[in-house]
């Protein structure tokens, strides 16, 4: 009598790779290599940005020291500072931001709640693309010919706006009412020179950034006001509030946190370009902050350099660390890694301040 024992039942995953097409294989396995050539630039580029931040970093070791933060540039190594430059920088990026959020991000409220989808608004928002791809040097030609220059118009004129405001009353000061005028203007002549053209000014700078972050901040908070769901439009006109309250009180709200992601990435680019700032004609080498203004003691003592500070002079970060990269001298090699951790210390900084914000709005979002 012989006994038959079951035949022993195959392993399902296995018994489904062997039924499996060659396609299907093929298409698995472009999927894994896909994944892995990803998964191997992003590495690169993470230990190409490492070596860069070590080698960096090392030849700064040394220099930056409290000197280094508190003295103006100098032509000894050893005594030249980045002041000017940190001043210079910080009052950029904040006109530059009180200038650019504002306007991005009405413009891309209009755009997207407002503007009705015609073929204007179309190209509009076609150009705006367009134009968060053009090279920085581009706004640079643009800012030197706008606001630098003002396109020549003021060339054979008064070069100070209140200058040109007394001027006209002073030819007849018969008039009392003319009289009375200038006693008005007078205190703001004294205290505001706003230069005609502006030159190469801090408000010049900042005007010429804003309008190579604008195209950014626009479609950056365009895409936040889509990603907010349709329905809390509705419920919130349901309830009886009307456009703008909604807008305000509910979709603005929702939206903070893609909005100041883009807001982010936009002031990023902008503090470290040198571009534009090359071409409106930023000088590399400056002994004075805007305003005069260095420290808080400067402010208590000379209050009026806070508002003359948007019209003075000035210089950056990114163009002290160029200049000093075309120094023939090794040690200014030096200060210019130095320099090259400071403004990405900046830079993460600022970017460490908007992403805390940006949490506390998430954490706020109650849909």
């Amino acid at each position: 009598m012989s006994v038959s024992f079951p035949t022993p039942i195959r392993d399902a995953s296995s018994a489904w790779r062997d039924e499996v097409p060659l396609r299907v294989k093929i298409r698995n396995a472009m999927g894994q290599t896909f994944g892995w050539v990803c998964g191997g630039s992003t590495w690169f580029g993470l230990v190409v940005l490492i070596v860069l931040l070590i080698g960096v970093s090392y030849k700064a070791w040394g220099w930056l020291d409290w000197q280094f933060l508190t003295s103006f540039d100098s032509y000894r190594p050893r005594r030249a500072g980045l002041l000017a430059g940190l001043w210079g920088s910080l009052w950029l990026i904040v006109l530059t931001t009180m200038i650019s959020v504002p306007v991005g991000v009405g413009a891309a409220v209009y755009l997207e709640e407002y503007a009705r989808g015609t073929w204007l608004t179309r190209l509009i928002r076609l150009n705006i693309a367009n134009l968060a791809g053009i090279p920085s040097i581009v706004y640079g030609i643009l800012g030197l010919t706008v606001f630098v220059r003002m396109f020549g118009l003021f060339d054979s004129g008064p070069h100070n706006l209140t200058e040109s405001l007394l001027g006209s009353f002073d030819d007849g000061q018969h008039n009392l009412i003319e009289r009375v005028a200038v006693e008005i203007i007078r205190p703001v002549a004294n205290l505001l020179h706003i230069p005609l053209p502006l030159g190469n000014t801090v408000l010049a700078g900042a005007l010429t950034l804003s309008l190579l972050v604008l195209p950014v901040i626009i479609i950056s908070t365009q895409e936040a006001l889509r990603a907010i769901p349709s329905s809390l439009r509705h419920g919130s006109y349901a309830l009886g509030a009307t456009k703008w309250q909604t807008i305000r009180h509910q979709v603005l709200p929702a939206a903070v946190p893609g909005i100041l992601t883009g807001v982010i990435l936009a002031l990023s680019r902008a503090i470290g370009e040198t571009a534009p700032l090359v071409i409106i004609g930023v000088p590399t080498y400056l002994a004075a902050t805007p305003g005069n203004i260095a420290s808080l003691q400067d402010l208590v003592e000379n209050p009026t350099g806070l508002v003359e500070a948007p019209f003075t002079s000035f210089t950056a970060l990114p163009m002290i660390v160029f200049n000093w990269v075309r120094q023939a001298k090794p040690e200014f090699q030096n200060l210019a890694s130095a320099g090259i951790v400071v403004l990405m210390g900046l830079l993460l900084l600022m970017n460490s301040i908007a992403i805390i914000i940006r949490q506390r709005f998430q954490k706020r979002i109650r849909w």
